[in-house]
């Protein structure tokens, strides 16, 4: 599919709401968590906030380089209660996170923009790791 430059930072700018939304997320469901799990997710939710930060200012300077405006709205946040539906929603959350930066930097690399192609590898990888902590953390619940 052809993709415009106009419509890449359309689509980069929702990459961009859903960070948000992930900071959101993370922190939130940090707050929430409970029981005897808690100490554990706690730390799993807090350590994801900085790397989500790091991809938002990433994803606005790359949105304004381009000739954009970085959106300044975050995504809808799933309001869950209970560990394992908060942790079922990161899971939903970064899936969804993977497959975008996937065609983001397919999108990019159409365009001839290699560099922020390989950048957006380095995120789909970051998103990968959160995903199967994510999985790993589920395994096991009941």
């Amino acid at each position: 599919m052809t993709i415009t430059k106009a419509q890449l930072i359309d689509l980069l700018n929702e990459d961009l709401a859903n960070e948000f939304a992930a900071v959101i997320q993370y922190t939130t469901y940090a707050a929430k968590a409970t029981g005897l799990a808690r100490p554990e997710l706690v730390r799993f939710f807090q350590q994801e906030i900085p790397e989500e930060q790091a991809h938002a200012a990433f994803l606005a300077n790359k949105i304004i380089v381009l000739g954009g405006e970085p959106t300044t709205q975050s995504a809808p946040v799933a309001v869950v209660s209970g560990n394992k539906a908060m942790l079922e929603a990161v899971l939903v959350a970064e899936t969804k996170a993977v497959a975008a930066y996937t065609q983001r930097a397919e999108q990019a690399a159409t365009l001839g923009l290699k560099a922020l192609a390989l950048d957006l590898e380095d995120m789909i990888r970051d998103e990968t790791n959160h995903k199967e902590q994510t999985e790993l953390l589920l395994k096991g619940w009941v």
